[in-house]
């Protein structure tokens, strides 16, 4: 198992490993795990200068950062600029080629805090699916087993980091595209509040949803990660300034007496076997440390997965309108006769793969006239009263937990319903693999942060495949959600 992001800086910083060295080792695993597709591109001379480089800072004397020498992973809708290529593919044809001239803030201060970014990991056209075969550069595989999806969009990253290949991956979660692949993988995803982490650089897919995070084997590392790229930037006017506690400081703190919410609907019957007994399973080891769980109610979590494919297609389609062939992005051939409506059409056709195509749809549909205020407008009021629904469990326990003394620390239910299904299962029922999202979409819709930890294994057809749970905190509570998550990742054992 490769060591934690955590023991590797600090064997760098300590002088018994060199970043070189552990840039190389980091390259080898993933020529040796190719099969995954975990990766669009690899930089190899890159990482390895880089690496030289801290190495000879740390030779001089001079401080390095808390990721010194430590190999990542870049979701390829980060933008990346030179000396790594500053390809940034949102894994669409229609932009196989563009080269970014700048590098996302969040993929910054990694570098600052002396990150080696080892290459741009795969993921679901512009983040559009739940589970790693929208890409159009092929799916990744799950290194559990390879005939199984590892969860989207941020599949290449959480392939990545579940396979040993770099101990820490940046990916985005608009609707449980960290969280979700965490949970397929059996690795910690952790999904910020909205706004504690820049969106600078990242291709949006629904700009009040998308957040950038952390997939990571540890809770730890977790922390790590977002004391590193955490905080507010003047480059995107939504990142909040909000304090910024570290993280790790509290980790080990004990949770006696924090109070623990777990809703009805986290219990339905449609969990597999699995994935219902790992919530129970976190319940205990979470009761086991001195936390109170107790039973609460969202009563409008059941309208969590319209809502979300309301408002999230909706902004799809306005930020995807920029995409014409025109400014950037791939351009299509015209034949004689043929128009600037033709080249925008044939453009967008030929670059965007057939799941962006049925969301850009969906989401002009709901926003044309006549039907907004029949859509858009009640997604947005459905909205409303989910972010009510958690803002009243904090308060005061929710609707099951009325007259209990306190509210809720943190909200305990699944990350998804069952373990990871077949490569191409669900890909001709959307509304199936939309399902998928059913327990992370209403968390985006709150703007909430929350991680996913795994909590035990499902056997499934002769494979062992990882099942999770998630907790959901209040906004900008990272380091008691955090806390909450180490306790239970110590208790559950994994």
């Amino acid at each position: 198992m490769t060591p934690s992001a955590r023991a590797l800086a600090a064997d760098v910083r300590a002088r018994r490993r060199s970043a070189a060295d552990l840039a190389r080792e980091a390259l080898d695993r993933a020529h040796a795990a190719r099969h995954l597709n975990a990766f669009l591109d690899l930089f190899p001379d890159a990482a390895i200068d880089q690496a030289k480089r801290l190495d000879a800072r740390l030779a001089a004397g001079e401080p390095v950062g808390p990721l010194a020498g430590v190999p990542v992973a870049i979701k390829d809708n980060l933008c990346l600029a030179e000396p790594y290529g500053g390809r940034t593919t949102a894994g669409s044809r229609i932009l196989a080629d563009y080269r970014s001239p700048y590098t996302a803030s969040a993929v910054q201060r990694l570098l600052d805090a002396g990150a080696i970014v080892l290459g741009k990991a795969n993921l679901d056209e512009f983040s559009m699916g739940s589970s790693g075969e929208n890409s159009a550069f092929g799916p990744t595989l799950n290194p559990h087993d390879p005939a199984r999806v590892p969860g989207g969009s941020s599949s290449g990253a959480a392939a990545a980091v579940a396979a040993g290949i770099v101990p820490l991956a940046l990916g985005s979660d608009t609707g449980g595209s960290i969280r979700q692949p965490a949970a397929f993988c059996g690795i910690v995803g952790l999904k910020p509040t909205y706004g504690r982490v820049s969106r600078y650089g990242l291709v949006a897919y629904a700009s009040s949803l998308d957040q950038v995070g952390p997939l990571a084997r540890t809770v730890e590392d977790a922390a790590l990660a977002l004391a590193v790229i955490a905080g507010p930037d003047p480059h995107d006017a939504t990142s909040a300034r909000a304090p910024i506690p570290d993280p790790l400081a509290s980790l080990d703190t004990p949770v006696a007496g924090a109070t623990i919410g777990i809703p009805r609907q986290a219990r339905s019957t449609a969990n597999h076997p699995a994935v219902a007994a790992g919530l129970e399973r976190a319940a205990s080891a979470l009761a086991d440390a001195g936390a109170r769980v107790i039973d609460i109610d969202l009563p409008h979590a059941d309208r969590g997965i319209a809502a979300y494919y309301i408002v999230a297609l909706a902004e799809a389609s306005s930020n995807l309108a920029r995409f014409d062939g025109v400014r950037y992005g791939r351009r299509a051939d015209l034949e004689a006769g043929q128009g600037l409506d033709d080249l925008y059409a044939r453009s967008r056709a030929e670059g965007f793969g057939p799941e962006v195509q049925r969301r850009i749809m969906l989401g002009t549909y709901v926003l044309s006239a006549g039907y907004y205020d029949a859509y858009y407008n009640t997604a947005m009021k459905a909205r409303r009263l989910i972010k009510q629904d958690f803002d009243a469990a904090f308060a005061h326990g929710g609707t099951g937990g009325a007259g209990r003394a306190g509210g809720c620390d943190a909200i305990l239910m699944p990350t998804a319903p069952g373990p990871a299904f077949r490569l191409g299962e669900k890909t001709t029922d959307p509304l199936a693999m939309y399902l998928e999202d059913a327990y992370t979409v209403t968390i985006n819709l709150a703007g909430l942060p929350a991680i996913s930890v795994p909590t035990g294994w499902a056997d499934v057809d002769g494979s062992r495949l990882p099942v999770a749970a998630q907790l959901v905190g209040r906004p900008f509570d990272e380091p008691r959600l955090l806390r909450l998550a180490r306790t239970l990742e110590r208790g559950v054992g994994f």
